[in-house]
């Protein structure tokens, strides 16, 4: 049976300063969505994208993914906690992420760069969906490192204790998570946008792709309370917020091949 190796949070010491691993994921995430999104331009160059405005996306992408991100889980997940704790609220460095409310937050500063670069907002979120998936899987490791997240009780010859929860081995979900809503979503997407598609098309796999994903994945990971403390029937509050993701996702996917309005990349417009 496998121990996890209870990791010091702390990354680097810096006299009274210091870097956590969760911090340095997020790091790597953004990192990886400037690394994707310079390759995705030079591989595909349109006038809609350039080098200037996935710098502006990274920046209001960040703001949205963590602000939206931390009241997300302060809302969705531990609400009575932080009403009784709410300072707690702001400290950030010590985990406490929810990807649904970061979405939200995602979904609403890509609005704002649509209207500023007077872009088509679904092409924005076209063009960032395949950019995500691996910093989500940054994510998921940095969760692992922090002991937090685990999964529920198993009897799988790779089953896990986490000394910080108790002594039962556990489904290690965090790299579960990490492989499915990571690796294998980031290929899967990324495949899939390669091909020119309709505008909301490749948004609607997104929403379709880590909605799945996240529910199966949910199936392995100690389910939490519901909103307020009150359990959803069965369903963890991961697949409740989930489901309406899938359900758009399928919306979205039928409404743009219904419409059929495929962007043309400038190689195109040069030979037409």
């Amino acid at each position: 049976m496998l121990v996890h190796p209870q990791f010091d949070p702390v990354a680097i010491y810096l006299g009274p300063l210091s870097i956590r691993w969760y911090g340095l994921m997020y790091l790597l995430g953004f990192l990886l969505f400037v690394l994707l999104g310079r390759y995705h331009i030079k591989r595909n160059p349109q006038a809609s994208f350039n080098n200037a405005i996935l710098d502006d996306l990274l920046f209001y992408g960040m703001l949205g993914v963590i602000l939206g991100g931390r009241l997300g889980h302060v809302l969705f997940y531990q609400f009575g906690y932080y009403l009784q704790q709410p300072l707690e609220i702001f400290a950030v460095w010590k985990g406490g992420m929810s990807f649904h409310g970061g979405l939200l937050g995602v979904i609403a500063t890509m609005a704002l760069m649509a209207h500023k670069y007077k872009l088509q907002w679904m092409a924005v979120t076209d063009f960032i969906a395949p950019l995500v998936p691996l910093g989500l899987g940054a994510g998921r490791i940095g969760n692992f490192i922090n002991a937090e997240l685990w999964g529920r009780p198993t009897d799988v010859p790779w089953g896990m204790i986490f000394p910080n929860v108790d002594t039962l081995p556990r489904h290690p979900s965090q790299l579960y998570e990490f492989v499915l809503e990571g690796i294998l979503f980031f290929v899967l997407l990324w495949i899939y946008s390669a091909k020119p598609r309709p505008v909301g098309a490749v948004s609607g796999m997104f929403l379709i792709g880590y909605g799945i994903f996240r529910s199966v994945a949910e199936f392995f990971r100690e389910p939490e309370d519901g909103f307020m403390g009150i359990m959803t029937l069965g369903i963890s509050m991961g697949q409740w917020l989930s489901l309406p993701m899938i359900v758009a996702g399928i919306w979205l996917l039928i409404w743009a091949n219904k419409k059929q309005n495929i962007p043309i990349k400038s190689s195109e417009r040069k030979h037409s």
